[in-house]
């Protein structure tokens, strides 16, 4: 007994209870990456197919994507007989894109080496044969393996052509809208002024105004003009696909991406495929309701609004930090600042966003837009949400962090150092500018560190303050001022609850959600670990700086 006295008395039981639940938790956390980065990361590999026919003739053609135990509860065949999932596709077709077999019901299967996967512009993949190949009324290749050779230089083509009509529209036609809309706020602004110079004559302002918007639609119509063109001339070519129940589908080859035939595949060919499908989801744009192709917008979104959001809450929380530690004659007051500081680290922060909304969103937004862009009401421009309202509303989300950080780093500087600077005469401003808040620097990274941990993965306050499921255009462009903060963005932590919960299909989008949390992790963990290294720099310039 007098053993086990002494153990307590150690605390030892203590010690292993804190090491198990530090090892546990690790575990969950490192069971968890695990799940998500083989899953995101696993998405882009290319399966192969399979034919499977059932016993009543049906034929289905498809990735095998799951096997489980059947559930039969109270009877002897429960959890005995097992059925397979199949990515079937050709959601056009058939009106589903998976479906559950059993095994039982399995009459044969077959990998099929002429089978083609065609990631296309709409309805989701195509899985099936290549019946045929023709460009308007005249047919260039008839069957499978002549329709195959003859069309990767089509699809390629199909690409440009994609890249020239995204020209056309996002930046020529999208350069003359903008100036169509600059002109007609300007005719909105000389009617006011004229209104108020009651009938002042400015025929000539008029007339050149209205000789310039001819120009601009003259110059719209022949962009136009020529998109149509481009499409119709790349929309000629058309691929006729056969799918495993015998039906044809004709699909224009400037709406196929990718086209490979994944039972004949190669390693090599298997990595090209998931280059190709990785790098698309790095740089292009969504589609299909955002379960295909890219996230671009969404990462450069995240990425501006956390860069925006340190610039505002850092700088903020430092000042409330040296005025409290610095300034601020300790007392009743200043103890009740700090437990406020310290209560608003923990307010939801839907509370936050609807702040933001109502202060940044309609009051000062309004104003500005009252102020400064009058001919443009009632449509808002900052009277609505955009990057600029959500980086701040997250600024002041995550501010007691830094404020809490701050002050604490500021504390740890010694009292020597101030003294010294004091002694060769320095001002209490040169001494906090020079001397301790250079010493403090690291501390105060580490709250930056915290703060963008959190606000990088905050959704609920940006559901109401800007954040949408699609934005086409991104806040930066070629246009004065070029960042355009009013603008609204897409943020990744948004899209997976988007695609998650909202998607039409959530089986098909299951894969990109593991996808994007693969991506917005690893976008975390690079600017927390640039704010670590210039913080251990800063740490080892003032450790020397102590020595020297």
């Amino acid at each position: 007994m007098s053993a086990i006295r002494d153990l307590f008395r150690r605390g030892d039981p203590a010690i292993w209870l804190a090491g198990s639940g530090l090892g546990i938790s690790i575990l969950m956390i490192a069971g968890m990456l695990l799940l998500i980065v083989t899953r995101g990361l696993g998405f882009f590999w290319p399966a192969g197919v399979v034919e499977v026919t059932l016993r009543d003739g049906t034929v289905l053609l498809g990735e095998v994507e799951g096997r489980e135990a059947i559930p039969a509860p109270g009877t002897p065949d429960h959890l005995k007989r097992w059925r397979i999932q199949l990515k079937l596709g050709n959601r056009d077709l058939s009106g589903v894109d998976f479906r559950w077999v059993d095994e039982d019901e399995i009459a044969g299967t077959r990998r099929p080496a002429d089978a083609v996967y065609v990631e296309r512009r709409e309805y989701g993949p195509f899985i099936g044969y290549a019946a045929a190949l023709s460009s308007g009324d005249r047919p260039i290749a008839a069957g499978s393996e002549a329709a195959l050779a003859a069309l990767p230089p089509l699809i390629e083509r199909a690409a440009g052509d994609r890249a020239e009509i995204r020209h056309l529209e996002r930046d020529r036609i999208g350069d003359v809208n903008h100036r169509m809309e600059q002109v007609r706020l300007r005719t909105r602004r000389l009617e006011a002024d004229a209104a108020g110079r009651h009938g002042t004559d400015r025929a000539g302002e008029w007339q050149a105004l209205e000789r310039e918007m001819a120009a601009l639609q003259a110059q719209y119509a022949s962009l136009e003009a020529r998109r149509d063109q481009v499409t119709t001339a790349a929309s000629a070519a058309r691929l006729t696909l056969r799918a495993a129940d015998g039906t044809e589908k004709e699909l224009p080859v400037l709406d196929v991406f990718r086209l490979y035939r994944p039972n004949a595949l190669g390693t090599w060919g298997r990595v090209q495929v998931y280059g190709g499908r990785l790098w698309e989801f790095l740089t292009g744009d969504p589609r299909e309701s955002n379960t295909e192709g890219g996230i671009f917008p969404a990462i450069f979104g995240t990425v501006l609004m956390v860069l925006l959001m340190s610039i505002a809450a850092v700088p903020l929380g430092v000042l409330a930090a040296l005025y409290l530690r610095e300034y601020a004659k300790q007392g009743v007051l200043v103890r009740l600042v700090r437990i406020a500081v310290n209560n608003l680290a923990g307010v939801p922060s839907i509370v936050f966003g609807v702040f933001g909304l109502g202060f940044f969103v309609y009051l000062v937004g309004g104003s500005i837009d009252r102020a400064f862009y009058a001919e443009r009401l009632p449509t808002p421009t900052f009277g609505t949400g955009g990057i600029l309202w959500a980086s701040l509303t997250l600024g002041l989300l995550t501010v007691p962090v830094v404020i809490v950080a701050a002050e604490e780093a500021l504390a740890a500087v010694p009292r020597s150092m101030r003294e010294a600077s004091y002694a060769t005469g320095a001002t209490k401003l040169q001494t906090i500018l020079r001397v301790v808040l250079p010493a403090a620097a690291p501390g105060i990274l580490t709250g930056l560190i915290l703060a963008m941990a959190r606000g990088a993965g905050e959704v609920a306050p940006l559901m109401i303050t800007g954040v949408v499921k699609l934005a086409p255009d991104l806040p930066l462009d070629g246009h004065f001022p070029f960042l355009h903060l009013e603008r609204k963005f897409m943020h990744l932590g948004f899209h997976i609850y988007d695609v998650g919960f909202q998607s039409p299909n959530v089986e098909a989008a299951k894969p990109m959600v593991y996808a994007t949390a693969v991506l917005l992790l690893l976008i975390v963990v690079l600017l927390n670990l640039t704010a670590i290294v210039v913080r251990n720099r800063l740490r080892k310039k003032y450790r020397m700086s102590a020595f020297s």
